[in-house]
């Protein structure tokens, strides 16, 4: 009671918030990459016994890959009733990833007739060797591309990893769950549970992120040195210029004309993936919380669930930008230039054989060393060139391709009416901060699966 005798209500206790220490976690990463540049010049071969350190944490990352698209894209198909619409995202991402790789290409061909940065450079039997080993290795032709898709069976796309080949499962058993109606709903149940379960794994594997970024950069560091780095600073540079204007030039026009949004606060929502990606090289390691972050953002989960797995395979726009710049480089240094006619053609063919060399450092030098030798083999030797610098390379590769991705998300949920735009506003001004503890919202954990619906905007995951 209160002194004037009126009742007063009691407020019940409210519990103590979660401090969120992932903060603390991606500080640690940055001062792991510090440390490893520094082990990797003061004592470069003791350096180079670390990389097992960096494999194996984007190893433990690769693993969680195929469950979080399996399960990403079966609840978002299996929650829309009308196939048409699943048919409608992919065909409208596949047509923007086509025009975004020709953009790309044409960005890479004009920076590198400009610069004519390979004059001067000198060709070792050891390096010609390099460039014959990766193209040996290099992706197979389209048709076994396309029939690669295929898994061996139901479980194998899971069991080898391969991305396009869980994107196929997942779609089949999406619709699957779609034709079955309300029977399907608990299987839906049973996926949305164990998607929360998968998150949780690959929230525990983040804490070793700065273990793996301490190997990985002080291997790259031990094997490359100071003197490549000198030789090779044009063509560096030079893709690290244009890959930085292509996506604060190129991209941030699309995303403002076509959205309204700010390319750099969305950079800035991303910053943790960045640098993960950076201090791994690989951007298959942000996969997952990319898919997480952009449903997070107010983008439906059918959109999110097709348009990021396929993107990785399909929308490479820096990958794209080194594969013109790094063959010019090359055709210049033999003194060999290519007329522009040449370099069309052999770029065209990358832009088919790049498909799928999104992931981890090495697969840009492997489809390179392929497309040269198909189209003007006498180039092939000059690929160990480049060879020195190109993990330096294939991190400015990676975070294009991430940052090309994410905006594709945003604009082909923008073009199908599937983005909560009020959201995605209140997201990038910091107002519902992401959960980084589960990499789940935590409201989610009080909901079940919608029931099928007909479409629209999905309801804002934790709103």
């Amino acid at each position: 009671m209160a002194e004037n005798g009126t009742a007063t209500t009691e407020q019940p206790p409210q519990p103590a918030a979660k401090r969120d220490r992932t903060h603390y976690l991606y500080i640690a990463v940055i001062v792991a990459v510090l440390l490893g540049i520094a082990v990797g010049f003061i004592w470069p071969d003791f350096a180079k016994e670390l990389k097992p350190i960096g494999t194996g944490f984007v190893n433990l990352i690769k693993m969680m890959i195929s469950p979080i698209i399996f399960c990403t894209i079966v609840l978002g198909v299996g929650s829309v009733r009308k196939a048409a619409k699943i048919g409608k995202v992919g065909g409208l991402a596949l047509a923007y990833f086509i025009v975004m790789s020709m953009v790309a290409l044409a960005i890479g061909l004009i920076v590198g007739n400009i610069l004519d940065p390979g004059t001067g450079m000198h060709l070792t039997d050891a390096t010609k060797d390099v460039g014959h080993t990766a193209a040996e290795d290099a992706a197979e032709g389209p048709v076994d591309f396309v029939l690669g898709v295929i898994p061996t069976t139901l479980v194998s796309a899971f069991t080898q990893g391969e991305v396009l080949q869980t994107l196929l499962v997942a779609l089949l058993v999406g619709f699957a769950l779609q034709a079955m109606g309300r029977s399907g709903e608990p299987v839906l149940r049973g996926v949305e549970h164990i998607q929360k379960l998968v998150f949780r794994v690959l929230g525990m594997i983040m804490w070793a992120a700065p273990v793996g970024a301490f190997g990985a950069m002080a291997a790259v560091i031990g094997e490359t040195g100071v003197d490549a780095l000198k030789a090779l600073a044009t063509i560096m540079v030079g893709f690290y210029v244009t890959c930085a204007l292509f996506v604060g030039i190129v991209l941030a026009a699309i995303l403002r004309l076509a959205t309204g949004f700010n390319i750099f606060s969305l950079l800035k929502y991303l910053g943790r993936e960045f640098l993960l990606i950076l201090s791994t090289s690989s951007s298959e390691s942000a996969l997952p919380r990319l898919i997480a972050k952009m449903e997070h953002l107010g983008v439906s989960r059918p959109v999110v669930g097709i348009t990021v797995p396929t993107g990785y395979s399909f929308n490479l726009d820096g990958t794209m930008i080194y594969l013109t710049m790094a063959s010019l480089f090359i055709a210049d240094a033999m003194d060999q230039p290519m007329n522009i006619g040449q370099q069309i053609g052999l770029l065209l063919f990358m832009m088919i054989a790049s498909k799928g060399a999104a992931g981890v450092s090495g697969s840009g030098i492997a489809v390179l060393a392929s497309g040269l030798q198909s189209h003007k083999p006498a180039l092939v030797d000059g690929v160990g060139l480049i060879i020195g610098i190109d993990r330096f390379m294939s991190e400015a590769r990676a975070l294009t391709n991430f940052a090309g991705n994410a905006v594709a998300t945003l604009l082909i949920g923008t073009w199908t009416g599937e983005v909560d735009r009020d959201r995605v506003q209140r997201v990038l001004a910091g107002d519902l901060p992401f959960d980084e503890r589960t990499l789940l919202d935590s409201a989610d954990d009080d909901k079940d699966v919608p029931a099928p619906r007909d479409g629209g905007t999905k309801e804002p995951v934790g709103a």
